[in-house]
Parts: structure tokens; C-alpha cells; sequence
């Protein structure tokens, strides 16, 4: 069974297109996942800056305007008024993102 130059040259032709048309949907796949992936990093980063700055200012808040009821010695019941004004603030906003979150899958 002996092919002929332009049979080999059209099979070899129809591999390499098939490598390019996979090399290019893999090139597709990996830049989508690239963005989201990116995407979520960086929006998880800027998460982490705005909760520690939040941090900030409660631990602020509580030192300004409740440790000066409690005394000096204040310390554990600071951090437990400290403690469930974080909870109460984490609650109240993952409750209102949900609401949000639900009304835009009704759209």
C-alpha cells in the first residue's frame, strides 16, 4: 500500500490542523479560567483589605467609646462588646448580599 506524496502531505496537513484547532480551544479554555481565576483573587484581596480596615475601626470605636465606661481594666469585656459587633455587622451584611443576591436571580 504505497501513498503517494500528496496523500502523506494531505494527512500530515489534517494532523497538524487538528493539533492547532486543539492547541487554540486549550489557549481558549486556560484564558477564560485565567480571568475568573485572576478575578477571584484579586476581588478576595480587596475583600481582605476592607474587612481588616473595618477591624480597625471598630477596635477604634470600642477603645474611644466603651472602654472609657468599663475602666482600664476593660479588657475582656471590650473584646466581647468588640466580638459581637463584628458578628451582629457580618450577619446583617451576609443576610443583605443574600437578599440582593436572590433579586437579581429573579431578573
Amino acid at each position: 500500500m504505497n501513498k503517494t506524496k500528496e496523500q502523506i502531505y494531505e494527512e500530515e496537513f489534517a494532523k497538524q490542523e487538528n493539533i492547532h484547532e486543539t492547541v487554540m480551544k486549550d489557549a481558549k479554555v486556560f484564558k477564560k479560567q485565567f480571568v475568573e481565576r485572576s478575578l477571584k483573587l484579586v476581588t478576595s484581596g480587596f475583600g481582605l483589605v476592607s474587612a481588616l480596615a473595618w477591624n480597625e475601626l471598630i477596635k477604634e470605636a470600642v477603645s474611644v467609646y466603651i472602654k472609657p465606661y468599663f475602666g482600664k481594666n476593660s479588657g475582656l469585656i471590650s473584646l466581647a462588646i468588640y466580638a459581637i459587633l463584628v458578628t451582629a455587622l457580618a450577619v446583617f451584611i451576609t443576610y443583605q448580599l443574600s437578599k440582593i443576591s436572590e433579586n437579581a436571580g429573579e431578573d
